[in-house]
């Protein structure tokens, strides 16, 4: 005879099993924060019974016999999937994350369907499943029910105060330092994002979208016609470009040209289905959210506006809603893609570009090339055999298999292959010098983890998020013709720290568009003409602010023909991190000036 259990008895046991098995990070984490404390152990354990206590209470709002099964199963199987991740590549499942999870293609999911992976949902949520749907449950009159549920839910309250109140100065502490730790809480952290996530971005838009930009112009005496490049990349990481500094080569071919690498650029998010249409979007990061992108034109629309021609060529999952009204071309398939082996290369986003080009007669050209890039945790899938350079190489998605050598290898070639293919780029420009004024953009849309401090990949919330997610690479490249900005400027303006928030506005200041929309102080190359034009023959614009004031130092506006020293340069000037400058730095950059100084200040981001 099969034995019976109440459904408050089914409550515990799942609880014991969810707290010790599903959560695995949480524990990790906690051991990890607290190693070499004293009484380490004590915290852990009551944080553990806490945790519990917080689970039968959770579980004890489906304890009704008709119920608790299926919500169990579901519960078990929510349980495994982000055990899964979270213990594998220690990342947490926010309301972003489940964002990024939604705009996954299929063949992203395939790499990240490892033997582990199928050995978690078997253990963790199909065995469980299979046991309590085989198990019967005890029949009690409603009132013994309730009485029972009073009485679990009573006993878990009580213990929870007692030890809360017992040990609350550690709990005091704990809540307000550790923010970070709560997130590894499973199933309960993920449930509770994905009622923020269906919160936030399920609301459909019915209503038209709204158009911006309707005044965009480009300017009459602009009689040449631009070729822009943009290319989007995917995953890239700063400090793993040899032209900022990084000790491999993994920029021969960028070295060999006339590029400006921006170096110190913070992304809008962690995850692609934020940072693309953040880029993209006139709302700066602190104010940008999906659902309004969605209903809102962005920076392709006010070219559009202007007259710009625009081609949209994917090799990644989608524009994320960017190119919806643009003309796109998708080029993950054999069928479009000539240069396919593994995948479909992002080289072969090249082909038949020039003819593009040549049969757009007129106006000027915007073409978005959207990467596949350094995308994990396949990272070996992202590179051509010929660009296997760094060895060895980690050939498994698991990525706590393989060595830190052999990933960072692995990841290091993506960047090699990303280097030849900028370089591609850079060469079809060139066969352009002399029907366009030609340019290249380049930027990631975030970074990546690679196992420092245990942590993989992508996507954790940006306040937690180790700079490794958050510094992408950024850099510009000129043809011999295009005249908005020298070369020089743009360089001089090179070190300055900046966001995604400049990409919307330089778009529009590389096509030399006069717009509403446009914000000059967030234009890279109107930056880079003014620097130009009020430091000749001084030391450039940036390297005279103190390095460790976070601000952004950027000088707009209108100026005398008449002002042409230092002090008088550094008017106009705008803090990104919202903080107007204090009288005495003022005084201290200013010193001798005795114009009026004014200062604009603007919403930015987190530096550094």
């Amino acid at each position: 005879m099969k034995k019976t259990l109440t459904t408050n008895q089914l409550v515990i046991v799942a609880a014991v099993f969810l707290t010790a098995f599903a959560n695995v990070a949480f524990f990790r984490n906690l051991g990890a924060t607290f190693a070499g404390q004293p009484n380490a152990l004590v915290h852990e354990i009551l944080l553990g019974v806490a945790l519990f206590c917080v689970m039968i209470l959770f579980l004890l709002l489906f304890s009704f016999r008709r119920v608790i099964k299926p919500a169990l199963m579901l519960l078990f199987l929510v349980a495994a999937l982000c055990a899964y991740f979270m213990d594998s590549y220690n990342v947490v499942i926010d309301h972003e994350m489940l964002l990024n999870v939604v705009a996954t293609n299929s063949s992203e999911t395939g790499d990240l369907l490892t033997p582990r992976f199928v050995m978690y949902v078997m253990l963790m949520a199909l065995v469980p499943s299979y046991l309590i749907w085989d198990l019967p449950i005890a029949r009690l009159d409603v009132r013994q029910a309730w009485l029972s549920r009073l009485k679990l839910g009573g006993s878990a309250v009580g213990v929870l105060l007692a030890v809360v109140l017992i040990f609350g100065s550690f709990f005091a502490s704990f809540v307000r330092e550790h923010k970070t730790l709560r997130y590894y809480t499973n199933p309960l952290t993920p449930i509770y994002s994905a009622y923020k996530f269906s919160k936030k971005n399920m609301v459909a838009n019915t209503g038209p979208v709204e158009v911006i930009g309707t005044d965009a112009a480009i300017p009459p005496t602009d009689k040449d016609r631009e070729l822009v490049i943009m290319v989007l990349g995917e995953t890239a990481r700063a400090d793993r470009f040899s032209l900022n500094g990084y000790e491999r080569k993994t920029n021969p071919r960028l070295e060999r040209e006339d590029v400006v690498s921006f170096t110190q650029v913070d992304s809008c998010g962690t995850a692609t289905a934020v940072s693309v249409p953040c880029m993209f979007d006139r709302e700066d990061r602190e104010n940008f959210s999906n659902a309004k992108a969605a209903a809102t034109q962005n920076v392709l629309d006010v070219l559009k506006h202007a007259g710009a021609t625009i081609l949209w060529r994917d090799n990644n999952s989608n524009s994320k809603g960017v190119a919806d009204r643009v003309e796109f071309q998708d080029f993950r398939s054999p069928d479009v893609n000539p240069v396919c082996d593994v995948e479909c290369r992002d080289e072969g986003m090249l082909a038949g570009l020039q003819d593009w080009i040549d049969n757009q007669q007129q106006g000027d050209l915007l073409i978005v090339l959207h990467q596949m890039g350094s995308y994990g945790p396949a990272y070996y899938k992202r590179y051509p055999e010929a660009f296997r350079e760094f060895t060895p190489t980690c050939e498994s998605s698991q990525l706590d298999s393989c060595s830190q050598e052999q990933i960072s290898n692995s990841y290091d070639n993506t960047i090699l292959y990303t280097d030849h293919f900028l370089a591609e780029v850079i060469g079809l420009l060139k066969r352009n010098d002399e029907q366009f004024e030609t340019a290249m953009f380049y930027a990631s849309d975030h970074g990546e983890s690679l196992g420092e401090n245990g942590v993989y990949l992508h996507g954790l919330p940006y306040w937690m998020a180790p700079e490794a997610q958050t510094r992408v690479p950024m850099i510009m490249w000129f043809g011999e013709n295009y005249d908005a900005a020298p070369e020089s400027a743009v360089r001089a303006i090179s070190e300055m720290p900046m966001n995604h928030d400049f990409v919307f506005h330089t778009l529009l200041g590389l096509f030399e568009v006069s717009s509403e929309e446009h914000t000059p102080i967030k234009d890279l190359i109107h930056l880079a003409r003014k620097n130009s034009r009020i430091s000749r023959n001084t030391r450039p614009m940036w390297p005279w602010i103190e390095t460790g004031f976070n601000f952004n130092m950027l000088c707009a506006g209108s100026y005398p023909a008449e002002m042409t020293n230092h002090q008088d340069a550094y008017t106009g000037c705008v803090s990104l991190t919202g903080e107007r400058l204090s009288n005495n730095l003022r005084r201290s950059i200013f010193m001798g000036s005795e114009k009026r100084l004014s200062t604009v200040t603007a919403k930015g981001f987190r530096s550094g």
